[in-house]
């Protein structure tokens, strides 16, 4: 019987984040070009560059120019994983937004930017860091929210 089952490879492409500054910040860890994609719901191809200045980050795509805060983006695996201090930031970042919902609460593409990670995981070993990221920061996401991501993992 013939599988029908496409394998997962690897996308190798060329990185469009550029580092501006001598000093980098402690989140320009997380700064990836999916997780622009998804805050402004464009495509990859979309992005012109990506600069990441020593407080902001700056993203020039097509019909986007934009200044953005390093703590509006998500945590990722393979990077040092999240500190106390990164759970701070974000947490400043999400106070100050005007969206009453999402005050205490991570926004809502994340939980879609996490899902999508999940996919895109290559191997057991890849998904099981996803898990243990998204159990360090539970305190991100409402209840159902973090059901439903358990349910993706």
């Amino acid at each position: 019987m013939v599988s029908s089952l496409k394998v997962k490879t690897l996308v190798i492409r060329e990185s469009k984040i550029v580092y501006k500054s001598l000093t980098r910040h402690q989140l320009a860890r997380f700064v990836t070009e999916e997780a622009i994609c998804l805050m402004y719901k464009i495509s990859f191809e979309d992005i012109y560059t990506v600069e990441c200045w020593r407080y902001v980050v700056y993203v020039h795509a097509k019909g986007v120019s934009k200044f953005v805060s390093y703590a509006d983006f998500p945590p990722i695996v393979g990077v040092q994983p999240p500190a106390e201090i990164d759970f701070i930031k974000w947490r400043k970042r999400w106070r100050s937004q005007h969206d009453h919902a999402c005050k205490k609460q991570a926004p809502q593409w994340w939980t879609e930017f996490l899902t999508q990670e999940f996919r895109r995981a290559t191997s057991d070993s890849e998904l099981y860091s996803w898990g243990k990221l998204i159990e360090l920061i539970k305190f991100a996401f409402h209840e159902d929210t973090l059901q439903k991501l358990q349910n993706s993992y």
